[in-house]
């Protein structure tokens, strides 16, 4: 140690100019040090954050690898922007249900109405999920279309049965997706997706089965 502090060897500053950034962007460690100048003593150095150790040349392009310095990252990525009109269509979808849903609401039977409510909110859950990947993929918001139309629901059985198979298929397209992806994170959540979807086709169906017990 005393050998380093009594040492005329000088180092080159720029190697610690990452650690700064760090620890202190707003800060000109080397003022004195103009543009042009390579070197500094070695007692300047001290000038250093109180446990913040220097980078070797090694660690410095160790860091500039780092998956988040891409400009690729390895989820949401280009990978995931392949799947942009898939992630509409199930986005769109998913709001559809969720309006259909809740116009059933009007008619069922008093015991099914929290349910139906219940699913319609998980479903547009759903949406938001997908809307918050989207983001994520292309930094912009997702503006989903708004229908002003007037959902014709029809009789209550037959409703059930239609919302069923709508479940059901969207389980099956999201289970289809995940598998058509390389994107490791947008597979996670379209499974994610899919078993979510599969719950709620068995929720509508022991509502069916209550349903039919009555006829």
């Amino acid at each position: 140690m005393e050998q380093h502090l009594h040492s005329p060897e000088v180092y080159d500053y720029r190697q610690y100019d990452r650690i700064w950034q760090r620890v202190a962007p707003n800060l000109e460690p080397y003022p004195e040090v103009r543009q042009g100048e390579t070197a500094v003593p070695a007692v300047q150095t001290g000038a250093l954050p109180a446990g913040t150790d220097a980078l070797t040349p090694a660690q410095v392009r160790q860091e500039s690898q780092l998956p988040g310095a891409e400009a690729d990252p390895c989820c949401m990525g280009s990978a995931a922007a392949e799947m942009l009109e898939v992630l509409t269509g199930f986005i769109e979808e998913e709001l559809s249900d969720r309006r259909y849903l809740l116009a059933m609401v009007r008619q069922a039977p008093s015991w099914a109405r929290q349910r139906l409510r219940d699913l319609a909110a998980a479903e547009g859950a759903q949406a938001k999920q997908l809307m918050a990947v989207y983001y994520l993929i292309t930094g912009e918001c997702y503006r989903p279309s708004v229908s002003c139309e007037r959902v014709y629901v029809g009789r209550w059985c037959p409703a059930l049965r239609e919302r069923y198979h709508a479940a059901a298929c969207n389980a099956l397209n999201y289970a289809r997706a995940a598998d058509g992806t390389t994107d490791p994170c947008l597979a996670k959540l379209l499974n994610e997706l899919s078993a979510g979807e599969y719950r709620h086709a068995d929720e509508l169906l022991r509502m069916l089965e209550r349903s039919l017990q009555g006829l």
